[in-house]
């Protein structure tokens, strides 16, 4: 343990700071659904990609801030709960919504097939999102959905020009 110039064993964070950390990484309690918390997570990144409309600039925007947001919060989490990348802590899930959706025109029934695509592509954790989770703290925490999502958004992207050139 590291001790101050002192002797004195450094202060733990403050509540106020845990509270808020763990408010905006559970997604204001999200998290802490009993059963599959990933999966509520993404939920409520979908209506987050619902309610910030079809702006590019307005969905990238929230992307990278909850980017940033993710890795604070996922970090202080980690250091409260003892454990690398603790269940309660969805706004990666959040965020992989909106990657997965962003830029693809669909509607609800693609934002469902979406949906279907991020988590699998999240619980599968292909190449090289798996190793993403390794990197330190709070950005492992959010890099490896990060990715999931990219490969999620790819497939979508797939799925839907081939779907126009089969319709068209």
């Amino acid at each position: 343990m590291i001790r101050s110039p002192d002797g004195r064993l450094p202060d733990p964070e403050s509540r106020i700071t845990t509270t808020v950390a763990l408010a905006m990484a559970t997604v204001g309690g999200v998290g802490y659904v009993p059963v599959a918390p990933g999966t509520f997570g993404s939920a409520a990144g979908l209506l987050a990609w619902w309610l910030l409309g079809p702006s590019a600039v307005i969905q990238g925007t929230a992307i990278v801030v909850l980017f940033a947001a993710g890795a604070w919060s996922g970090g202080v989490c980690e250091r409260h709960f003892h454990r690398t990348d603790p269940a309660p802590v969805v706004i990666d899930e959040a965020m992989g919504m909106l990657i997965t959706l962003f830029l693809n025109p669909v509607g609800w029934l693609g934002a469902l097939g979406a949906f279907l695509l991020f988590r699998i592509a999240d619980v599968i954790k292909p190449f090289p999102a798996d190793r993403l989770e390794s990197l330190h703290g709070g950005v492992g925490v959010m890099a490896d959905d990060a990715m999931a999502a990219i490969y999620a958004n790819l497939v979508l992207r797939a799925a839907l020009a081939l779907g126009n050139r089969v319709i068209g």
